[in-house]
């Protein structure tokens, strides 16, 4: 959940962000890689979309798994929340079990992160000092497009589940 938090936290940030992604970027990273309020990403890179898992004890009863299953939502929405990606098809992609051996989910390249909508565009550290700059210059201008105005717009909030509701 600190990675979460993260990347709420630079959501939430006045000034132009960009998030480039470089090499491999998964779990926690997919919202650190959305976050900013315009993304990069290299041909090259890959993101692995898998669902949320633990590597210690889990106390098996169905409270651990709702928990699971909360948190895998909160995670969802937050990356639908920031970018263009269609949350049924980031579902599919989680749950995939023809991809990865041994694993559940999936890995996507630069090109069809941006097909997906999850990322803005291609490109690395000039493009995005190049936007960063061109934002600054705007916002000095008075010409600067509010935070994250190319995203989808918030989804209205839905009552909490309870344990009752499963």
């Amino acid at each position: 959940e600190a990675g979460l938090a993260l990347a709420e936290m630079i959501a939430s940030l006045t000034k132009p962000t960009a998030s480039i992604v470089l090499g491999g970027g998964h779990s926690i990273g997919i919202p650190l890689a959305v976050c900013a309020d315009h993304t990069f990403i290299v041909e090259s890179a890959t993101m692995t979309i898998h669902p949320v898992r633990s590597s210690g004890t889990i106390i098996g009863v169905p409270q651990s798994f709702y928990y699971f299953e909360r948190m895998q939502e909160r995670i969802l929405d937050f990356i639908v929340g920031h970018c263009k990606a269609d949350k049924e098809a980031l579902r599919a992609l989680m749950m995939n079990t023809d991809e990865i051996a041994n694993d559940v989910g999936s890995i996507i390249d630069g090109q069809q992160a941006v097909q997906l909508g999850m990322i803005d565009e291609i490109g690395g550290i000039g493009p995005a000092l190049s936007y960063l700059h061109s934002r600054i210059q705007r916002k000095r201008k008075g010409t600067a497009p509010q935070k994250n105005t190319h995203r989808t717009a918030e989804a209205p909030k839905k009552k909490m589940e309870t344990q009752d509701d499963i």
